[in-house]
């Protein structure tokens, strides 16, 4: 059954978090450059006025482009 345990906890380790300072800057680049790309007026800071579709389309190119290069780094190193 279900254990209470199990599942997320606060010291379980969160993968979605980026540990080193230049790949988030990388990663904000990357953003705004996909957002520009796709005509979507991204700002610095707060962008809660924007439609979730259109933040939808900006994180799903980021993952295409992101996922490659991490699937090619996992099959080399392990």
């Amino acid at each position: 059954m279900f254990n209470s345990n199990s599942g997320s906890s606060s010291s379980s380790s969160n993968s979605n978090r980026v540990n080193v300072p230049e790949a988030r800057a990388a990663l904000d680049n990357m953003k705004y450059e996909i957002a520009s790309e796709l005509g979507i007026n991204l700002k610095q800071g707060y962008n809660g006025d924007l439609p979730s579709r259109q933040a939808g389309y900006i994180g799903g190119y980021m993952v295409k482009n992101v996922w490659p290069v991490r699937r090619g780094f996992s099959r080399r190193n392990f």
